[in-house]
């Protein structure tokens, strides 16, 4: 490379507090969280952000909980999104073609003169997306670059020194892995990883049906693995009248089904759907992808951290991924803004350690609860069958067991970051 070159490459450079590496769901997310709160923040993201403006519903949507919901209407989200989503005001669990099921009413969680929240809400992926683009451009400081990739990154005691495929040159105070499962930074790091496969696939697709869904999303424990119908806005001509599908398969099938023709695919569908409403057909394209389970062995490093994806990764059974991440971006959020409030370096180790500590117990305990309930749901053994009928049976009749399972459900137990209890950071 000629000197000159070289020169302008290097002359761009920026000074930040936060470098976030991952403009997705949840980097994206914390990249307004933090900006808001007046940090300077550089997002860096492999994908061009205007390609989310213009592309059409692709099938891909998200289980958002009550408190996530929080976190996103926290940060101008929610504002832009509200109309795209969907409430989830029942949910009911069903165990194979067993009589016996457990229903959740979100109106069970009212309290006197004020109107009952949902569980959650269904939401495109690409709503969130779009949405980022409307706010990244307004908020101060804050500077996207995408599409772009971090090229080289050091850490040490002093900082964060990064330089980009553009060759811009960043240095920050703190560096944060918003990656996805397979991280580089993680990796680069040295953060070790426990990761084990459960042999199953997620077929995941929408569907239009005859009659509407009323918001209630559905879950069935068939052998293969959890089968779920997930209530969608729909469409305009058909209001309620859409759900997401996310349909758990043996690895040693899913290729099988997924090759299959539109019309013998629709059939292998209808099958574990049923008919209770109505006709259905496939509205946009299908996807696959394999199920797995892993944590890293720490969630931070010299001025590190890792949040979401990059951290955890669980099985969807209980529809908690993005949720769980969600809680990451809020706790970290919260953790830098007191540690700046006292006077600290946000990028320090007990700064960190405040932000593993906390989260490393409540994402433990969620991957143990998934792993159990994937092992436990996940075949036809009739005893196992019987006892899981049982017991949902029985937690159906027990009014404060339910409410806690419920309120779980929404994921307003435990230990919440403020944004999560509709408080300013």
């Amino acid at each position: 490379m000629s000197k000159s070159k070289m020169s302008s490459k290097q002359s761009k450079c920026k000074n930040v507090d936060v470098l976030v590496i991952g403009g997705g769901l949840s980097g994206g997310t914390l990249s307004l969280a933090l900006a808001q709160a007046g940090f300077d923040v550089a997002t860096v993201d492999r994908e061009d952000m205007a390609g989310w403006t213009d592309r059409g519903f692709d099938g891909r949507a998200s289980a958002i909980a009550l408190s996530s919901q929080r976190v996103l209407a926290g940060v101008g989200i929610w504002d832009v999104i509200g109309a795209e989503t969907a409430p989830m005001l029942d949910i009911r669990v069903s165990d194979g073609h067993s009589p016996l099921f457990l229903h959740y009413d979100h109106e069970e969680l009212g309290t006197p003169g004020a109107d009952p929240e949902p569980f959650g809400y269904m939401v495109e992926n690409r709503s969130i997306r779009k949405a980022l683009n409307v706010l990244v451009p307004k908020t101060k400081n804050l500077t996207y670059f995408a599409p772009n990739q971090v090229e080289s990154l050091e850490r040490d005691a002093e900082g964060v020194h990064a330089v980009l495929q553009d060759g811009t040159q960043i240095e920050a105070r703190l560096v944060v892995a918003c990656e996805g499962r397979q991280s580089p930074t993680r990796d680069a790091a040295g953060i070790g990883l426990t990761k084990w496969d459960y042999k199953q696939a997620g077929i995941v697709c929408t569907v239009e049906h005859e009659h509407p869904h009323n918001f209630c999303a559905q879950e069935r424990f068939l052998p293969s693995g959890p089968f779920a119908i997930l209530p969608l806005v729909g469409s305009a001509e058909k209001p309620g009248c859409r759900s997401s599908i996310v349909w758990t398969e043996r690895a040693d099938l899913w290729p099988i089904i997924m090759d299959l023709d539109d019309e013998d695919f629709l059939e292998e569908l209808e099958v574990r759907f049923g008919d209770f409403l109505g006709e259905i057909e496939i509205v946009g394209p299908k996807f696959a992808y394999p199920f797995s389970l892993q944590f890293a062995h720490s969630y931070t490093a010299e001025r590190l951290a890792l949040v979401a994806d990059s951290a955890h990764g669980m099985h969807p059974i209980a529809g908690q991924g993005l949720n769980m991440g969600l809680r990451d971006v809020a706790a970290l959020a919260e953790v830098l803004v007191d540690a700046r409030r006292a006077g600290q370096d946000i990028g320090a180790p007990q700064t960190l350690e405040n932000y593993g500590r906390w989260r490393r117990f409540d994402n433990n305990l969620m991957l143990g609860v998934t792993d159990a309930l994937v092992k436990l749901f996940s075949n036809d053994i009739e005893p196992i069958q019987l006892a899981r009928d049982l017991g949902m049976a029985a937690v159906n009749q027990m009014p404060n067991l339910k409410r806690f399972f419920m309120r779980h459900a929404m994921g307003t137990v435990g230990e919440l970051p403020r944004l999560m209890r509709k408080e300013p950071l």
